[in-house]
């Protein structure tokens, strides 16, 4: 892994900001020289990282259309037009499929699914004008493993996965690296820490976010548009 910044990148922009990766996100992409924006529906989820470290805060309603333009213009107008975007936003609805409520289903795929299109269609537009770019999108188990009495969170990131794998063939021959990343396990946060029992049997979020970095310094030559990421001790 190089410690520099990799060709052509030097702003980035994180939709779905709070304490864990999209944190660890940030503190690498400061700590590596790039400006970095934070976006969250509200900004008191992400002041302390965005105190921490300086980077940006914006509000954002990713599922709403006319929230992410005004996002990406007020964006573009503070730090420049992002050459790296990260969708990391989701909703998580739980319960047996007889009885979920239509609406809130409604509101995790406007979340977790549509919200991406609509956060890499900005990216997008903007990044095919200078062919050079990138946009990675967070995954989950959910990507690629439907659970029980999960059905509205794996609806959602099925959709995202389709959408990146969509993307990366439209996008790659434009000069725009689209990746996904599988996060196929639970990442170790404040509330949930690594047990002493089991040590290393979460994902680290500053492991997670250094592997983001590897991704985004590969050569198009050779680009991937799907990593799987899991701790050691997790079942295939």
């Amino acid at each position: 892994m190089t410690s520099e910044t990799p060709t052509g990148f030097h702003r980035v922009l994180i939709v779905g900001g709070g304490s864990g990766l999209s944190a660890s996100l940030a503190r690498l992409f400061v700590n590596r020289g790039l400006t970095v924006a934070l976006a969250a529906r509200t900004t008191k989820k992400i002041a302390p990282i965005c105190a921490e470290t300086g980077a940006r805060a914006f509000t954002c309603d990713a599922g709403d259309a006319e929230s992410v333009v005004n996002l990406f213009t007020a964006v573009d107008a503070s730090i420049g037009e992002p050459d790296v975007v990260i969708y990391n936003a989701s909703g998580r609805l739980r319960g047996p499929i007889e009885t979920l409520p239509p609406a809130d289903v409604a509101k995790v795929l406007e979340v977790t699914a549509f919200g991406g299109f609509l956060v890499a269609q900005q990216a997008a537009q903007r990044m095919i004008q200078h062919r050079c770019g990138a946009i990675l999108f967070t995954g989950a188990s959910a990507s690629i493993k439907g659970y029980p009495q999960s059905a509205p969170f794996a609806m959602g990131k099925f959709a995202l996965r389709g959408l990146a794998q969509s993307m990366a063939r439209e996008l790659a021959p434009k000069g725009v690296h689209v990746a996904h990343f599988v996060i196929d396990g639970a990442i170790a946060s404040a509330s949930r820490p690594v047990p002493a029992d089991a040590p290393d049997s979460l994902l680290d979020p500053d492991a997670i976010a250094d592997t983001y970095w590897q991704i985004l310094n590969q050569h198009r030559s050779a680009w991937t548009w799907e990593i799987e990421l899991r701790p050691w001790v997790e079942r295939f």
